[in-house]
């Protein structure tokens, strides 16, 4: 398997020089042939069900990217400490590796999943592992082998195992033909990035197999998403991290998008909030089963000017990116989230100004102007 050795040599040596934080390897890859219809009839697979348990049991897959060590503590305050399980291929942190159970997980053993998903008795799966636009871009098989073999894995064994599957999708899963101020939960889908086009296959991919075969499947279009507690991962919104962490330790910041490039944006309490929402909502109350999420938006040059009202001396410059500038055109600028707010019930907390004194408050900006 000469294709497959080259592959993972290429991974091994991008995941020890990158920082996007996705977390996930490459392993030499099963053949993708079998339904999970196709698996015996009589066959005997013990599940917890909601009946037998009175939590979720949980996993979370790329769980040491922007969202999943934040997820698996909110997770962890609803259901207990030991019913929500953090992986990755990477060696976590101390801080988060004493705060509850993390296991190794590489989305494309599936041998290796399906062990863990029965021998944990998982009810619960929220799939994380993914490589962003701008990291995918840059290497493109990668971006296929993760965002694309690693979901049929996850797929086959959500099915298999009648787990309530969460994946989310993005903002990039639409494109340059798609409506944009505002972009509807159903329209054209015509994404320009291996990123943006492994997520509308996810988005199409869970909502055949809920119909084909009864899979709970849960999506939900994150636009970008703002974090005081993680570095940015290789996406085309990073800015909208980077500005605060630079505006702290230098004062000065270059932004590689145009001043006036509108995008929609979220802070990660209101993401995860959504996440669990979706999760919690009764199967009956989802015309859809994946819905666009928003709570603000707004372009580098309003950001920036919100955060001089905290540091008056900040220098904004602008070096833009080409890559990411022909990505960032050809998304969302707003996001009709009306659907998610009807079905369940969805409703966001942070404005601009309080995302902006938020992220401030946990990075210890102590308003230097």
């Amino acid at each position: 398997m000469p294709v497959v050795r080259n592959v993972s040599r290429a991974v091994s040596k991008l995941l020890q020089s990158s920082a996007c934080g996705c977390g996930v390897s490459i392993v030499p890859v099963r053949c993708i042939g079998i339904s999970p219809r196709q698996v015996a009839s009589d066959a005997s697979f013990h599940s917890v069900s909601f009946s037998e348990s009175d939590h979720p049991r949980v996993l979370i897959t790329g769980g040491l990217g922007q969202l999943g060590v934040g997820l698996a503590k909110l997770l962890r305050k609803r259901f207990g400490k030991n019913n929500v399980i953090l992986s990755d291929i990477r060696k976590p942190a101390d801080h988060v590796f004493y705060s509850g159970p993390f296991i190794y997980s590489d989305i494309l053993d599936y041998k290796n999943l399906r062990e863990i998903v029965v021998n944990n008795r998982i009810t619960w799966l929220f799939h994380y592992s993914a490589l962003l636009s701008a990291v995918g871009e840059a290497n493109v098989p990668l971006a296929r082998a993760v965002n694309i073999t690693g979901l049929h894995n996850v797929l086959d064994i959500a099915a298999e195992h009648n787990l309530r599957l969460f994946v989310p999708s993005t903002i990039g899963a639409f494109g340059p033909t798609s409506p944009r101020d505002p972009t509807p939960d159903l329209c054209i889908q015509r994404p320009r990035t291996i990123y943006g086009v492994s997520k509308v296959h996810a988005e199409l991919m869970g909502e055949y197999y809920h119909y084909r075969y009864g899979l709970d499947f849960r999506c939900l279009r994150y636009p970008g998403i703002i974090s005081a507690d993680s570095q940015p991962g290789g996406g085309t919104t990073d800015y909208a991290v980077q500005i605060f962490h630079d505006a702290i330790k230098t004062g000065k910041f270059e932004c590689n998008l145009k001043p006036d490039t509108r995008l929609p944006m979220m802070y990660i309490d209101d993401c995860l909030k959504a996440t669990l929402e979706v999760m919690e909502a009764p199967a009956e109350a989802l015309s859809m089963r994946t819905y666009n999420i928003s709570a603000m938006s707004f372009t580098p040059e309003e950001l920036a000017q919100e955060v001089q009202k905290h540091v008056p001396e900040l220098q904004v410059t602008y070096n833009v990116d080409a890559v990411r500038q022909a990505i960032a055109d050809t998304w969302p600028m707003n996001f009709d989230d009306s659907n998610a707010r009807r079905d369940w019930g969805w409703k966001h907390d942070y404005d601009l100004p309080e995302l902006v004194s938020t992220m401030f408050s946990f990075l210890g900006e102590d308003s230097r102007g």
